[in-house]
């Protein structure tokens, strides 16, 4: 397994040794819709730029965590918790930009 995609969804991957022994694990690809729109709208460049990259740092991220070899239970390895991580650090700053992004709209009508 080297790559996968999957949709921007917190709770999404709940076990930990969901990738264990997957070495070769070293992309993650979000499935194409309402969040790529999301970023398209926001009214900033900036934030447009920042978002992708995050959306982009898992993969610099993931080739480097450990993927957990043995059968040994306490031997997980940590790309599910990686995984995780991600996803709620995207979930968090595209819910920033959007508050930021709505306050900037009610200024303009203000």
């Amino acid at each position: 397994l080297e790559r996968i995609t999957i949709p921007l969804k917190d709770g999404l991957i709940t076990r930990d040794d969901t990738f264990r022994g997957c070495e070769n694990l070293r992309q993650v690809d979000l499935v194409e819709g309402p969040i790529h729109e999301t970023i398209a709208s926001l009214q900033l460049e900036e934030w447009r730029n920042n978002m992708n990259e995050e959306i982009d740092a898992i993969n610099q991220i993931l080739p480097t965590v450990d993927a957990g070899f043995s059968e040994e239970e306490d031997d997980v390895g940590e790309k599910a918790q990686a995984i995780r991580t991600w996803i709620r650090s995207v979930l968090r700053k595209i819910i920033h930009y959007q508050a930021d992004h709505q306050r900037l709209l009610d200024e303009e009508v203000a």
